[in-house]
């Protein structure tokens, strides 16, 4: 009888290398954060003018990184962007360099409100690392409309206080689609 020597492919060995860096800590976190950067070329969905949910209350309260009080209710009649995210999360990380670009470009016309729970020097000293400059809140209160049990989720609102994206996980937020869409929404 024969014996079947097994062969050693690339594949194989790629994928063991892959499971070994996956285990190793320092590693983890920056392969997952790329292979959601890949995943993140697909731009969120826009609802059906008519399936959009309308806001039931602007009633919400939010803490900015500096302790500076935000009242949502300072945001009616205005186009609306809401991230929940943090620090830890790599879906997060990844579509954080494009949410920081869009809100570059549309910070002066859109409010943007980036929502997070993270402890405030742990934010703060991610945003230096990174050289972000978004604006970051925490939630003093509950808001029914954004009930978020899964991070990042996104929300877009017009100026009517409807819901126009609701999106669960990373997307391209610096993509042509978004873009027009917020274009569209201003001008509305």
């Amino acid at each position: 009888m024969k014996s079947v020597k097994p062969k050693l492919s690339l594949s194989n060995i790629l994928f063991g290398l892959f499971i070994v860096l996956m285990i190793i800590p320092q590693s983890r976190q920056f392969i997952q954060i790329q292979l959601q950067k890949g995943l993140s070329v697909f731009s969120p969905s826009i609802e059906d003018e008519d399936e959009r949910v309308q806001l039931q209350t602007y009633q919400w309260t939010l803490q900015d990184v500096n302790g500076n009080i935000y009242d949502f209710s300072s945001a009616k009649n205005k186009v609306v962007f809401i991230n929940f995210w943090a620090t830890w999360c790599p879906p997060c990380i990844a579509e954080m360099s494009d949410l920081d670009q869009l809100y570059s470009d549309y910070n002066n016309k859109v409010e943007f409100l980036f929502v997070t729970n993270d402890d405030s020097e742990k934010v703060k000293a991610f945003l230096t690392k990174n050289g972000y400059s978004l604006e970051v809140y925490y939630p003093m209160s509950n808001h029914p409309d954004f009930e978020v049990s899964s991070i990042p989720r996104t929300f877009l609102i017009d100026k009517n206080g409807k819901i126009v994206i609701d999106k669960t996980g990373v997307a391209n937020w610096n993509g042509d689609k978004v873009r027009a869409t917020l274009d569209k929404l201003l001008n509305d």
